[in-house]
């Protein structure tokens, strides 16, 4: 079984930064994509980033993009959410979440990550 774990959330100002970790432990799988998705009460889910695992490209939702970035690290399957400028409207669980070679959809998901921005 694939395990993916997100560190990283917590309590920050308006205007902070945090950075998110997400690592992949168990067995091994071929890495499509992997991308960090949120959920504020009431709302639904929403994607926040994605980028593809063996090239790089990156995707940003509206919302996030020119204050958040998306990376990895290949060698330690681990994914990172750089998020810079935070506002109260961030305020969310975080999942990360991992599509595989061959998948049309994310179907491994990390258990989340509080991130909340007061104002």
């Amino acid at each position: 079984q694939l395990h993916l774990v997100e560190s990283g959330g917590g309590l920050v100002e308006t205007g902070g930064s945090l950075r998110l970790s997400c690592a992949a432990s168990g067995r091994t799988v071929y890495t499509y994509a992997m991308a960090w998705f949120r959920q504020a009460p009431g709302k639904e889910r929403e994607i926040v980033a994605s980028i593809r695992w063996s090239t790089g490209i990156t995707y940003y939702g509206e919302a996030v993009e020119g204050r958040f970035t998306i990376s990895r690290d290949n060698a330690r399957n681990t994914m990172y959410l750089q998020m810079n400028n935070l506002k109260p409207d961030d305020t969310a669980v975080y999942y990360c979440a991992l599509q595989r070679i061959g998948g049309t959809n994310y179907d491994f998901w990390g258990q989340g990550t509080q991130v909340t921005v007061s104002s």
